[in-house]
């Protein structure tokens, strides 16, 4: 639930108005003039009880009596009698001009502070139809916006927000966040994400350190499908030096990838706090590797993941056998366990044996490999190995 201050100039204007009161009754006159004077001595329990015994028969002096019992019994921490005695004097319609206009205002940001929503909205809306000249009809428009949030009616929100921002002129960092965090909260209930988008960066602009500004604005960018920005969001936030959460760091890889920068991607998989011991991290971060043909770190990273699973020695072989590494790339060959690859097992060694010029286990592997699952590779290799044998006589 929101805080709303209570604007202390209402009670001012009231009290300052009273020389003008040129319509009460002689006798009303100085009882009111009295309980002013007890109230500016702090005894405004006195200057309650001296207002609680008038008895006015004018109207006039009755509705300006009931205005001042509200003010002392706010200012005695009463709010219920408060509101009681100042919707009396407002009802009544017999204050005018700026008088009844501070006394109505004073209602509504009553009834907000208790809480009573949509009572306090019809006053706010009526304040507004007549504005005195040292008032701010952007100050009203900004707690009728704030009102409707606590209903929950965002669309109302938004629209009360637009007029304030055509009225109002804020100077104070500390206002306009309070605006727009107001105008996000409607945005995302509603779930206006494009409009949310410049919300959010005005909010960077002005708290670039509050990682949940950044956070949510990636997160919209996602939803969009807009990957490319929400990668420079993620990359801009940690140029500020906010820490992204595990699940961010695991985003911004994945958007680095799919932008082809896989090296940069691996890169962020080497931040994450398990990246050596989760073994779907570890897979990935060898994936990112390979795809950025670093190959010693893929080979590296992928002897990881076989630690945890015996199948991944079958990528750690083939890396090794690309790069040159025949005798290791031979060693794990002979760790794969998967009963389906036998055949590209077999001929795997048939290339590192060959490399190594060993042409007869070279041969052994190739017939293996064409007795599991006949294929032109493994034909090729028989009948290539078999004519180099004769050769070698």
């Amino acid at each position: 639930m929101m805080k709303f201050i209570f604007p202390l100039f209402s009670v001012v204007l009231m009290f300052s108005g009273f020389a003008q009161a040129q319509q009460l009754t002689q006798y009303n006159a100085a009882k009111v003039q009295r309980a002013i004077q007890l109230q500016q001595q702090d005894k405004i329990v006195d200057a309650i009880d001296v207002l609680s015994k008038l008895t006015p028969s004018q109207a006039y002096d009755k509705a300006y009596v009931q205005r001042m019992l509200g003010v002392f019994h706010w200012q005695n921490g009463n709010s219920k009698a408060a509101v009681k005695y100042l919707s009396t004097a407002v009802n009544s319609q017999q204050l005018v001009d700026e008088q009844a206009w501070v006394t109505q205002r004073m209602l509504a940001d009553l009834l907000l502070t208790e809480q009573r929503f949509k009572e306090a909205l019809p006053h706010y809306y009526q304040l507004t139809k007549t504005i005195p000249k040292n008032q701010k009809v952007g100050d009203l428009w900004f707690r009728i916006a704030q009102t409707h949030y606590q209903i929950s009616q965002w669309d109302k929100v938004l629209s009360a927000l637009n007029k304030h921002q055509k009225v109002a002129k804020i100077h104070k960092e500390q206002d306009k966040r309070q605006l727009l965090v107001l105008k996000l909260g409607a945005q995302l209930q509603r779930k206006y994400w494009k409009s949310a988008i410049p919300t959010l960066t005005a909010l960077i602009e002005l708290e670039p350190d509050q990682a949940g500004w950044w956070q949510q604005l990636s997160s919209i960018q996602l939803q969009l499908n807009q990957p490319s920005n929400a990668l420079d969001t993620l990359v801009l936030a940690q140029r500020q030096g906010i820490v992204l959460s595990q699940s961010e760091l695991k985003i911004l890889a994945q958007l680095y990838a799919q932008r082809g920068i896989p090296e940069k991607a691996a890169q962020v998989m080497a931040q994450l706090a398990d990246y050596e011991t989760d073994k779907e991290i570890i897979i990935t971060q060898a994936s990112y590797w390979q795809a950025a043909k670093e190959w010693d770190k893929a080979i590296a990273v992928w002897q990881k993941a076989a630690q945890f699973d015996g199948q991944y020695y079958w990528q750690v072989a083939q890396l090794q056998i690309q790069e040159g590494y025949y005798q290791q790339g031979l060693k794990s060959l002979n760790k794969v366990k998967d009963y389906n690859k036998t055949d590209d097992v077999a001929l795997a060694k048939t290339r590192a044996y060959y490399k190594l010029n060993q042409l007869e286990l070279a041969l052994v592997n190739a017939k293996r490999a064409n007795e599991f699952k006949p294929s032109n590779e493994a034909k090729g290799w028989i009948q290539y190995l078999s004519q180099m044998r004769q050769i070698k006589g």
